[in-house]
């Protein structure tokens, strides 16, 4: 079984989208997957009462009691590989986890790290992204799932769904329209992923 392990950094509603996908689409029988656990940067994070619901284990790597970024990455790298019986998971997927990781970390987990950004890459990588997507009288807009590599928001893309940008629009509203096709695309992204890794062995 391959293992799936979920960063998330809040309320996890992307999380929820990919729990709620796995159980309902029965990945374990169709991609020999399964969600393995949950981990927060943030002990209060409201996504991990959501996954607990869910049945899906949940463990905290609390990022300020760590003197610094390597410090967290290594404590994050030794729970996350917990989770899964070979020592590293399949799948290391990012759903809002608002924590920029070193080289190094990002090194070990190399071709297996997917993360949600909330606009059309490579437009408007970094925070903000709605309003800045306003202010620059985009008429489109959207979300994009990519890999991860040591260079933020840059990772080879592997799927986008696009938004209108409608006149009135304020960060909120664009916000809640492309978030509502995060929920889709996520998904399905990951399940094109594990679909790809069954049927090369």
């Amino acid at each position: 079984m391959k293992n799936i392990v979920i960063l998330i950094s809040g309320g996890g509603s992307n999380m929820v989208a990919l729990v709620e996908a796995a159980q309902q689409q029965d990945w374990p029988a169709r991609f020999g997957a399964r969600v393995a656990a949950v981990i927060s940067n943030r002990p209060g994070a409201g996504g991990l009462e959501r996954a607990r619901a869910l049945g899906v284990p949940t463990a905290v790597v609390d990022h300020t009691t760590f003197a610094g970024r390597e410090a967290f990455d290594a404590a994050l790298a030794t729970e996350i590989d917990r989770h899964d019986p070979h020592g590293q998971p399949a799948l290391l997927v990012l759903a809002g986890f608002m924590r920029i990781l070193t080289p190094g970390f990002v090194q070990r987990y190399e071709g297996r790290m997917v993360n949600i950004h909330p606009s059309l890459l490579p437009a408007f990588p970094g925070l903000h992204t709605h309003q800045r997507a306003i202010d620059a009288g985009c008429t489109v807009h959207g979300a994009t799932v990519h890999r991860v590599t040591a260079e933020l928001d840059h990772g080879p893309i592997l799927a986008q769904a696009a938004v209108p940008v409608l006149p009135g629009d304020t960060a909120d509203t664009l916000a809640q329209r492309v978030l509502a096709q995060e929920h889709r695309l996520y998904p399905k992204a990951v399940a094109q992923l594990l679909a790809q890794r069954a049927g090369a062995g």
